[in-house]
């Protein structure tokens, strides 16, 4: 705010604003809520895959595991017999035992190993998905994948 103390007879004071601390203030506050609405606002640009549903080439060698809850407890399925996690361990690593000695070892040329199906329950919990998919891959199954349904009415691409 400004004064005048001059040499005029009415003696009144100039009672005009002085705005320019307005001003720099208001401007300091748009330059932070810029900068930081640019930082608040970073995402990853993504193309996220076209969903399709494959017809699975079920091979013998193949491991088909369901994963169901009842109760709050996971239950877990070799094919159709009811398995631990204890035993689904020491399965999966005797099946790949098994199939790596049936094609002649390690260092056998062209060496397919068998892939582990999980049928998940949509009601059970991930806890019980996640713990299957751990200990198929502590087993040494390097490729574990779930199998789903089509929608209803729904076609499949090749």
């Amino acid at each position: 705010m400004a004064m005048s103390v001059g040499g005029d007879s009415t003696e009144s004071s100039i009672s005009d604003i002085n705005t320019t601390p307005l001003v720099d203030v208001m401007l300091v506050l748009l330059i932070i809520f810029l900068v930081t609405t640019t930082v608040a606002v970073q995402a990853v640009q993504l193309k996220l895959p076209d969903v399709r549903f494959d017809p699975t080439m079920t091979k013998p060698e193949n491991v088909s595991l369901s994963v169901t809850s009842a109760g709050g407890q996971c239950q877990v399925y070799w094919g159709l017999s009811p398995v631990t996690h204890e035993e689904l361990l020491q399965r999966a690593v005797d099946k790949l035992k098994a199939e790596i000695a049936r094609q002649g070892g390690v260092n056998a040329a062209g060496l397919e190993l068998p892939e582990a199906h999980i049928r998940g329950d949509v009601n059970a919990p991930y806890r019980c998905i996640g713990a299957t998919i751990y200990t198929m891959q502590q087993a040494g199954f390097a490729r574990v994948g779930f199998i789903s349904e089509p929608p209803p009415g729904g076609t499949t691409e090749r």
